[in-house]
């Protein structure tokens, strides 16, 4: 997964912002519930925050207090530094944190979790319990889609075809995943909760 994310980091916001494959899509929808995504993560109280798996910052960039942002991706955090002054920005492994326990207050994650098979989607877990004590949770809402989890086929710009894991939530799916919590956002493209 490592190869695809550096290959596809600067096509990456294409799919926030509705160009290229994405372009055919309710443009007017998408951006009114990216906007409410955006200002409900803009509405979590001020934490020490970890952003596991950050990409491109997109999301990163809304998040408030002191954040530091890790992505496996060397690509991902290039294209994430201009937007993240000030963020501490990390390469390393979302499924083995580089950082002592208890080192955040919060981990947050965006469009991660669902591309986890179980057993990685467990090792996640175990390892944003052992370092924060609350979870927030990006993800794609089952709304949209057809089957709650598949194999997709995925085409960058260089011709390149990469099969990708992903699954899709409804918020109560999600949260019993994560061992309980609350809705933060449910709409038709995201989810997102705390746990």
């Amino acid at each position: 997964m490592k190869a695809y994310y550096d290959r596809r980091a600067p096509e990456y916001d294409d799919w926030y912002r509705g160009h290229g494959p994405w372009a055919d899509r309710d443009a007017a929808s998408w951006e009114r519930e990216l906007g409410e995504l955006v200002a409900a993560i803009e509405a979590l109280p001020v934490r020490t925050t970890l952003d596991a798996a950050c990409g491109t910052g997109f999301l990163t960039a809304h998040l408030s207090g002191e954040v530091t942002a890790l992505d496996q991706s060397r690509r991902m955090l290039d294209v994430a530094r201009p937007r993240l002054p000030g963020v501490r920005l990390v390469v390393g492994d979302a499924l083995d944190l580089p950082f002592q326990d208890g080192s955040f207050e919060r981990v947050f994650s965006g469009h991660f979790y669902g591309h986890l098979e179980p057993g990685d989607g467990r090792r996640f877990l175990a390892e944003a319990r052992r370092v924060a004590d609350e979870l927030v949770v990006v993800d794609a809402a089952q709304r949209h889609a057809d089957v709650p989890e598949e194999w997709q086929e995925r085409r960058l710009s260089d011709g390149s075809r990469w099969s990708v894991f992903k699954r899709f939530f409804t918020p109560e799916r999600l949260l019993a995943e994560l061992g309980g919590g609350e809705v933060l956002h449910e709409g038709h493209w995201f989810v997102m909760v705390r746990a």
